[in-house]
């Protein structure tokens, strides 16, 4: 079972939410948790374990063969993303932009743009007890968080296909790399918190998941600050409000200080049990 912790805007709580997850599911069964926030994860902060695998990430881009080349511009055509560019005598490649949809490559009637491998960033694998974490974090300078994404799941796949619970700390938003990380998931817990902006954005990532048709449910946030218009939503639209993690400052040292909350805060091992009852009912149903 994929689970995707994810949220409208950043920092709502998926890592929090993430990690202790993570950690107290792992008390009982064998877990996997993947850090999806290719540009900054932040996950590791709060996991210590031994590192047994490491490996580079590329992405696939063209290069420019001139030999056989006719500058015929249908490359320039083909590509939605301005990646590649036809001059007077030469053919651009812009890394930064390509997508590596080998678009380019594969309708070049001269064979005259080879993909090549391009490093993006990096993946580490890290094991505690009974818990895989791994995490992927792109280079700096580096722009398509995708690809690494999508290379980050297949890894997880590939290495845990027997392990039943595998969850994914995805990007905030609801752009391009929250749908890679969210598309194959069985159940979509979004992250919010009781304010104006929290709302906003929690309306963005249920229509994001109603698109996608990914079940989802609620985890509310710094329970206790804002008001009630965010419970009120949930009410109108039939989601499920799954757990309410209060406001505390006790809770914002520990997480300062990287520090698991439930191991020291009884008000957040209940919650958590109820987010793992949720996620077990759930998949007692789709079995």
């Amino acid at each position: 079972m994929k689970i995707a912790i994810a949220s409208g805007k950043g920092g709502t709580g998926k890592t929090t939410l993430s990690t202790n997850l993570a950690t107290y599911l792992a008390e009982n069964q064998a877990v996997v948790l993947a850090d999806l926030d290719v540009e900054e994860p932040n996950s590791g902060l709060f996991l210590n374990g031994e590192m047994i695998h490491r490996e580079d990430k590329f992405k696939m881009i063209p290069s420019w063969d001139k030999t056989d080349c006719t500058l015929c511009g249908k490359c320039q055509q083909v590509c939605n993303f301005n990646a590649v560019m036809k001059l007077a005598e030469m053919i651009l490649v812009f890394p930064e932009l390509c997508h590596g949809c080998y678009a380019c490559s594969e309708l070049c009637p001269e064979n005259s743009l080879p993909m090549i491998p391009k490093k993006m960033g990096e993946l580490k694998h890290f094991r505690l007890p009974n818990l895989d974490f791994i995490e992927s974090k792109l280079i700096i300078g580096e722009e398509q968080a995708v690809p690494l994404i999508g290379q980050t799941i297949r890894y997880v796949d590939e290495k845990f296909a027997q392990t039943a619970i595998k969850l994914f700390d995805s990007p905030p938003g609801t752009s391009c790399p929250v749908i890679e990380a969210t598309k194959d998931a069985d159940l979509v817990l979004l992250v919010t918190e009781p304010t104006p902006f929290g709302l906003h954005d929690l309306k963005l990532a249920v229509e994001t998941m109603k698109e996608l048709k990914k079940p989802h449910g609620v985890v509310i946030n710094r329970f206790g600050i804002g008001d009630v218009k965010v419970e009120g939503y949930c009410l109108e639209n039939d989601i499920p409000i799954i757990a309410k993690i209060p406001n505390s400052r006790k809770i914002a040292e520990l997480y300062s200080v990287g520090k698991l909350l439930y191991k020291e805060l009884p008000e957040v091992k209940v919650e958590l049990e109820k987010v793992a009852e949720f996620i077990a009912t759930y998949q007692e149903e789709i079995v």
